[in-house]
């Protein structure tokens, strides 16, 4: 056999090794979104997170605001619960970590009458301002306990599509801003439908979605027809990854227990009464097997999960949590493929 043809060959053969793709197999950020306590938590609140085979969690504490355009944030209060506040977040992050379990942390504001954040904006540019430092206040407090506990990642926000697409030059600041005090990786957490509103995506390590995307109208979906919906928002989030070169992170997304959970994902309105464990199992299961196998996908954040895992009650039994519900099981089986 001539040697210029076996040169040709042992080229193409590197050639070919280097393009393969990602290992579907390696391992995925399979994490829970830690519902603060109003007390230390301690080891046998973990037990229940390592069971499932969850490897990272986003602790996440809490500003207040009045309003929309109430320019002052209130956080870090005496009166917040203890997992709120800068103390009791050291401390979980500290029993995390000791457990192997690896932390983002997640700041996120709360506003008066559960109006949603993606609409926060001031009337005036004086507010803006005014409200810009108090944001940037917050953000700077954790970022620095983000360093400080050796968090993993730090996010910088969530769902805040107006203040991101009215004050651009702001992020651009605050972003630059924590990179000089905190030396994890950054994300910050869009809306699903406003993911490709945000400018700074390329400074970030991940591109944050929440992922509550519309899956189906049917009071109890089957699997397959799950799994179709996914199929084009898979590939406009792989091209989203790939315009950026970032990978896809979720940093929240679940399922209500309960009809039609998935026509809009993201409604929190309380139902009495009604639940529906099935739908909540399939609507997570098709999740899974649509999106977490992706070489451009990072893994998430399931929304949400009690440090009290035994005492969860009938108050949760339509609600987000998997606890004790059929797609506990369903999540745990997946996760333990990409530990």
């Amino acid at each position: 056999m001539p040697k210029i043809f076996l040169c040709i060959c042992f080229i193409l053969l590197l050639v070919c090794s280097n393009c393969k793709p990602q290992n579907y197999n390696s391992s995925k950020i399979n994490g829970l979104s830690f519902v603060a306590s109003n007390d230390t938590i301690r080891q046998n609140h973990i037990k229940p997170i390592s069971e499932l085979h969850a490897n990272w969690v986003s602790i996440m504490p809490f500003g207040f605001m009045e309003s929309l355009d109430d320019k002052i944030l209130h956080y870090n209060h005496p009166k917040q619960w203890y997992g709120e506040r800068i103390e009791g977040v050291k401390q979980n992050i500290e029993i995390m970590h000791n457990n192997n379990i690896k932390v983002m942390l997640k700041p996120q504001i709360w506003i008066g009458g559960g109006d949603f954040t993606g609409y926060i904006s001031m009337k005036t540019e004086s507010d803006w301002k005014a409200f810009e430092k108090n944001y940037s206040d917050m953000i700077m407090l954790y970022a620095k306990v983000a360093e400080e506990t050796q968090s993993e990642m730090f996010c910088i926000g969530t769902e805040l599509n107006t203040f991101v697409s009215q004050r651009p030059k702001f992020w651009s600041t605050l972003i630059s801003a924590v990179k000089t005090i905190y030396s994890g990786r950054l994300t910050y957490a869009e809306n699903w439908d406003k993911i490709d509103n945000v400018p700074f995506w390329s400074d970030l390590d991940y591109i944050g979605v929440d992922a509550y995307f519309p899956i189906s109208e049917e009071k109890t979906p089957n699997l397959d027809s799950v799994k179709t919906a996914w199929q084009p928002i898979s590939e406009n989030l792989k091209i989203l990854s790939e315009k950026h070169s970032k990978p896809i992170l979720f940093t929240e997304f679940g399922y209500r227990s309960i009809d039609y959970a998935g026509k809009q994902p993201w409604d929190s309105n309380r139902v009495d009464g009604q639940t529906n464990e099935v739908a909540q199992d399939i609507l997570l299961r098709g999740l899974l097997e649509s999106v977490w196998n992706k070489p451009w996908f990072a893994g998430g954040f399931l929304w949400k999960w009690f440090h009290n895992h035994n005492r969860v009650t009938e108050r949760h039994a339509n609600r987000f949590s998997v606890q004790h519900k059929k797609a506990e099981q369903s999540l745990k089986k997946y996760y333990a493929e990409f530990e």
